[in-house]
């Protein structure tokens, strides 16, 4: 049965063809190898390679246009021809996806429930869900803690998926709720990797106010949020730079997942 999409419960674009077909290639190739290497799970236990959650930011400081580009660009982006072919590499052990909205301590919001992304239909669901959203109403605060313990409860339901990753977006630093760096050696212990995108004001106002803005949210992420030995934090220069960041972020944690695996073999056979 198919995992189910969900259009908001509490708690695209035409792509060209040879892009796909050439990363579903090279990523054909390494799984081969893995294969081959005998370091894959067997047919019964391989029933998930990587679990995504992606929490996005829709606190006070997020106007409408600003949630628009931020929904349509995650949706893009997940269409992308690059993002699509590492998603769709190993379709015998899929990436499962799910997204949320976080704002205040009991603002937390999943848009999509795990999904087995399995084909482009999959992704093309999720796509429209994003499309479709409109911004909630609710707290004005921001419950980086709060949002960053939704996305471990999350992926606590995915033991089955050999890696799980929070994939946090955020325009500011917490003012509500727990604070990050109390909540961040949860994740740790679970062994969930944390990524950041951190979102840059969306105009200087003098000099390079938005680029000052931008390191030092990304000093606060790096220091209180992310957590895992291959995390990082990626920036968008605003949210019309969000799409664009977003692809970067995800081809980084995607790829990364299926070269990663080679590494325990080339040391093996030393």
């Amino acid at each position: 049965m198919p995992d189910p999409v969900s259009h908001g419960k509490r708690v695209t674009h035409p792509q060209t063809g040879s892009a796909i077909a050439a990363g579903l290639f090279r990523l054909g190739c390494i799984t081969l190898a893995l294969a081959l290497a005998g370091t894959l799970p067997s047919a019964a236990s391989a029933q998930c390679r990587q679990a995504l959650a992606l929490g996005l930011d829709v606190s006070g400081s997020i106007d409408t246009g600003e949630y628009r580009l931020q929904m349509d660009g995650l949706a893009a982006a997940l269409l992308h021809p690059e993002v699509l072919s590492s998603l769709l590499a190993m379709p015998s052990a899929p990436v499962a996806l799910s997204v949320y909205e976080w704002s205040g301590p009991r603002d937390q919001n999943v848009l999509v429930n795990w999904t087995a992304i399995r084909d482009r239909s999959d992704v093309e669901r999720i796509a429209r869900v994003l499309n479709s959203a409109a911004r909630p109403g609710g707290s004005v605060g921001t419950a980086l803690g709060t949002a960053m313990r939704t996305g471990h409860d999350l992926l606590m339901q995915r033991p089955d998926c050999w890696k799980r990753t929070l994939d946090i977006s955020g325009d500011g630093k917490r003012n509500l709720g727990p604070r990050p760096r109390e909540v961040k050696p949860e994740l740790e212990r679970a062994g969930i990797t944390v990524n950041a995108l951190v979102i840059g004001a969306d105009a200087p106002r003098l000099g390079d106010i938005r680029l000052m803005d931008i390191a030092e949210l990304s000093s606060y992420f790096r220091a209180n949020v992310i957590v895992g030995p291959d995390a990082f934090v990626q920036t968008a220069l605003g949210f019309e730079d969000y799409e664009n960041a977003m692809v970067q972020k995800l081809k980084r944690e995607l790829e990364g997942l299926v070269l990663g695996r080679l590494e325990p073999t080339r040391q093996s056979g030393r």
